[in-house]
């Protein structure tokens, strides 16, 4: 039996409609939804891009302020400027407030609204600058309630630092120079920096250690930072067996002593050693290398015929390294006057007899004490008020204690007995060979017995607002050495603020009616007193030019320390010359201070400590 079903076309056609109807409500939704999801995601990058915007406003308001608080702080190298504007910052009446503008995106208005000397540091200010960017659709200049807008406080801190500079054995801000040396004349066991080229020409001298040249569009001519020519340089076991009697040098590197890059021992070695060899580790170069405008290099040279090897380390570019500035010889008054020994025991247990002291220079009176002689206190409160002549035998040394201002000129020779500075308003005279009573040992294998060991040995700076000028000023002649001293040997320089300054000229006249190689006390008076300098235990700092005839008797030069000057004019007449580098002025780290701090020059540092959103608003 067949069933047969019968169709009813008016049913169909009421099941397509609400199938139509359906399908329409469901698209319907989805179109809504499509629509709603696409303008949250346009709101959405909208904000986004407006967030960006705005903080990229704060940035460049913060950028701007910092800078122009850092530029005056850089040059004159003291807090007046930042302490006049920001000592009495507060949110409701910022500091240094300044307002600007990024073209075709908005505006920004920045200022300081804290500021702090940290207790017990003179040196460091904590500034925090708040600064709000805004896109200003009305171009009225000012912040709407319809505008957005973003606001950050970020955290500065400016500093006077001790400086890089007295790292080295050499320094030079300008043009670094070694002329008509060959490898057994000259000998330097430290490492050497320039603010511009370094030139080794007529000869070779070995320099056992790093080398630094670094762009400098701010000279004239402009120096491109280069080091033409590598020097020789000993392997570590040639230095070791050469400097094996010269307890004034630094060790050569042994790992079975000083331990593997990147373990503890080596990393409280590292920078007190000489290491021929350069290598790039978790990448920091370590070792003697050649650092300019082309990068970081290794090289070896050992004998002035042989050709040398070099390869890449590093392709980065060196920098130029501030160099403190003197100008303000009221600053290191107020540093003589408040000097306070501090340290109550030296590191091998005896008890420091200068503790709780102020500063003083001493030197031997014959008259006095019924001409039987006695040390006779020359300083007041710290200050020698004009020049003065600081002479030391053996028997009877110059007695120096913490940084001592002399507000003209001091002339100084001798033997040298204690601890300090001496701060000149013109210049440093050095008129015959500086030794130290109680010479520094760096010949041990305990970096903790080695500091212990020299923690109270004797050591002097000598840092001249002037120049420090060596020899006999009555015995320069053109020829040697004012020809180093005088343009165009020396060179000027702009400023950061674009300002011109004259290069070093010694035969100009002074303040003090003398040329300004020459002394206050006069030519005649330093040539009765003067001798052959051919030793210095010393670090030496000038604000202009450092040199003079050295070594005018036999028996060549031994230079133990450094010297740092903007030029640097020094007449070699006996040969050899042997330079070492003293480390004990070095930092030993980061947050430990040198084992002996002289209280020397500092330089200018600015560090942004830290960015905090306070807040993004799209406006009412």
């Amino acid at each position: 039996m067949n069933v047969s079903v019968s169709c009813r076309p008016r049913a169909r056609r009421g099941s397509a409609l609400l199938t139509s109807l359906i399908l329409f409500l469901l698209l319907s939704v989805a179109a809504a939804t499509y629509m709603g999801s696409s303008s949250f995601m346009y709101r959405s990058a909208q904000r986004q891009r407006i967030n960006v915007q705005v903080t990229q406003l704060c940035d460049a308001g913060v950028q701007e302020l910092l800078l122009a608080l850092w530029r005056p702080f850089k040059i004159e190298q003291d807090f007046e400027n930042i302490d006049l504007h920001c000592q009495n910052a507060n949110e409701g009446a910022p500091g240094a407030a300044l307002a600007g503008e990024i073209s075709g995106i908005g505006r920004y208005s920045a200022g300081v609204i804290d500021w702090e000397e940290p207790s017990g540091d003179t040196y460091t200010r904590n500034l925090v600058v708040r600064c709000v960017g805004w896109l200003d659709y009305n171009n009225n200049g000012r912040l709407d309630a319809t505008e957005p807008r973003k606001v950050v406080d970020v955290n500065a801190i400016y500093k006077l630092a001790r400086s890089q500079v007295f790292d080295y054995t050499y320094f030079v801000n300008n043009y670094g120079w070694m002329n008509g040396f060959n490898p057994n004349d000259l000998i330097v066991n430290g490492d050497m920096r320039a603010n511009g080229n370094f030139d080794f020409t007529g000869g070779s001298p070995t320099i056992n250690g790093s080398i630094y040249a670094a762009l400098n569009e701010k000279l004239s001519p402009r120096a491109q930072g280069f080091i033409n020519a590598p020097p020789v340089k000993w392997t570590n076991s040639n230095y070791n067996s050469s400097t094996s009697a010269n307890t004034r040098a630094r060790r050569a590197y042994d790992p079975s002593i000083h331990g593997n890059p990147g373990s503890a021992e080596f990393e409280k070695w590292k920078g007190f050693l000489f290491d021929s060899v350069a290598t790039l580790h978790n990448g920091e170069v370590v070792g003697a290398a050649l650092a300019d405008s082309d990068g970081y290099k290794s090289w070896v040279r050992t004998s002035s015929g042989s050709t040398p090897a070099i390869s890449m380390l590093d392709s980065s570019a060196t920098e130029e390294v501030v160099m403190p500035d003197l100008s303000n010889l009221n600053q290191y008054i107020t540093i003589s006057q408040n000097y306070v020994n501090s340290t109550q025991t030296f590191l091998d247990g005896t008890t420091n007899p200068n503790f709780g002291q102020g500063a003083y220079v001493e030197v031997w009176d014959p008259t006095l004490n019924g001409n039987r002689g006695a040390y006779k206190r020359i300083s007041t409160n710290g200050v020698v008020t004009g020049s003065a002549a600081l002479i030391g035998t053996s028997t009877r040394p110059i007695k120096i204690h913490g940084p001592v201002t002399f507000t003209q000129d001091a002339v100084i020779k001798g033997y040298v007995s204690g601890q300090g500075t001496i701060y000149t308003g013109r210049n440093v005279h050095i008129v015959g060979s500086i030794r130290y009573s109680n010479p520094p040992s760096f010949n041990n294998n305990s970096f903790e017995a080695m500091d212990s060991n020299n923690h109270k040995r004797d050591i002097l700076a000598l840092a001249a607002r002037g120049s420090v000028i060596m020899g006999n000023p009555k015995g320069f002649t053109t020829a040697r050495p004012l020809k180093y001293m005088t343009p165009p040997f020396t060179k000027g320089r702009y400023d950061d603020n674009g300002n011109w300054i004259p290069p070093f000229d010694a035969n100009q006249i002074d303040e003090s009616g003398m040329k300004r190689y020459q002394s206050t006390m006069g030519d005649n008076y330093l040539d009765g007193i003067s001798e052959s300098v051919n030793v210095l235990d010393a670090v030496l700092y000038t604000n202009f030019v450092g040199g003079g005839n050295l070594g005018t008797s036999s028996g060549g030069v031994t230079f133990n320390g450094s010297i740092i000057s903007k030029d640097e004019a020094m007449v070699i007449h006996s040969l050899p010359m042997t330079m070492n580098y003293d480390s004990r002025i070095r930092e030993r780290s980061l947050d430990r201070r040198p084992l002996i701090d002289l209280n020397l020059p500092r330089s200018p540092v600015m560090l942004r400590s830290s960015w905090k959103d306070r807040g993004f608003s799209m406006g009412s």
